[in-house]
């Protein structure tokens, strides 16, 4: 009686697999008609505030059992392969391959576009500026080491614009093909080390910790060399055919990393938005709490600022502030438009969807 139950959901199974094939590649044929029209307006097939809407539709629609991330994973690789249908798209990235910025990209951009690794934040930025990748992805702060500075600083001279956001939960996992009790030697990043030192203390005591330029580099070396290991993401692991001996061994378990979407069109708007600005403040006293009071004044709620010196005179600085909203809303037109009067230099890095 099992048996039979079991073939007749199958079957019922089997006629609904038919009945989402056939409706996805109508869905798709419906999605290659849009690109096509936007190819004709030089529109980026790539729409940020497009994809948030369908996020935030399939929430809304959701009812269960799959819950909202998995129901997102499958439309975000549904969506990769109709960008690449669409117009074939390049993303630059901060490599080299299997990094957290290599994990960050793919979660945004799903697995069917094509990835394109860099050596630096800078060499992203020049990728995209020159038009030989469409997107770019950088890493700009981690909740437990702070803003990186690096990126920041590019802001000022490029035209490059902020379009998207991705937070990624940084889990580093030990890597080795023999047992944990085997491993004689430990290969990472010298600040991977720091953020697994508890770990490392209680079950590799001893162990000669061996700094690497990357991750991957790490995962490479565990894989070849024998009684070695790595601490590496679970995309280095399946890459370099290494095995995960231990899960999330980071000392903090909220060590999540904030990259940016860069390229050279801005985001619509969605309602549920951030931008970002930039800006040098006049040398006077009381010069920066005048600038923070004209947010206060619109009740426009800042959610990050970061200070970074001009590197053209000394002791004179820029100020990077994240704020809730779009250029789009007057309120926050307003705002920047009064800000503007009062200092220096503004410009505005981007609008873009929140990520959740």
């Amino acid at each position: 009686m099992g048996t039979v139950n079991i073939k007749k959901l199958r079957k019922a199974i089997d006629e609904l697999d038919e009945k989402i094939v056939s409706t996805l590649n109508k869905r798709t044929k419906l999605a290659i008609k849009i690109g096509e029209i936007k190819d004709r307006f030089k529109k980026s097939v790539y729409s940020p505030e497009r994809e948030q809407h369908i996020y935030n539709k399939l929430k809304k629609l959701n009812n269960g059992p799959l819950n909202n991330k998995t129901l997102s994973a499958v439309y975000r690789e549904i969506m990769s392969g109709t960008i690449m249908l669409q117009r074939p798209i390049k993303v630059a990235y901060l490599g080299p391959e299997a990094t957290f910025t290599h994990l960050a990209s793919q979660k945004k951009f799903g697995a069917q576009v094509e990835y394109i690794s860099m050596q630096s934040i800078t060499d992203v930025f020049n990728e995209v500026e020159r038009g030989s990748s469409d997107f770019g992805v950088v890493p700009v702060e981690n909740s437990i080491e702070g803003a990186i500075s690096h990126t920041l600083d590019m802001f000022v001279d490029s035209d490059l614009k902020i379009c998207s956001e991705i937070s990624l939960a940084i889990e580093h996992n030990l890597l080795a093909k023999c047992k944990i009790s085997d491993i004689k030697k430990v290969y990472s990043k010298s600040q991977v080390f720091g953020q697994c030192r508890l770990w490392l203390e209680c079950n590799l005591p001893g162990r000669p910790l061996m700094e690497t330029t990357s991750t991957t580099k790490a995962a490479e070396i565990a894989a070849k060399e024998k009684n070695s290991a790595a601490i590496a993401s679970s995309l280095a692991a399946q890459i370099y055919k290494v095995k995960i001996k231990a899960k999330s061994i980071e000392d903090f378990p909220h060590n999540v990393t904030r990259f940016l979407v860069i390229g050279k069109k801005e985001a619509g708007y969605t309602g549920r938005d951030k931008t970002s600005v930039l800006f040098s403040i006049k040398d006077r006293m009381g010069a920066l709490h005048d600038m923070l009071t004209t947010f206060k004044n619109a009740k426009i709620n800042l959610t990050k600022i970061e200070s970074r010196p001009s590197k053209k005179k000394a002791w004179d600085y820029y100020f990077f502030v994240d704020m809730q909203g779009h250029i789009k809303e007057p309120r926050l037109r307003k705002a920047l438009t009064n800000l503007e009067k009062k200092c220096h230099f503004l410009k505005i890095v981007g609008s873009y969807p929140q990520s959740a």
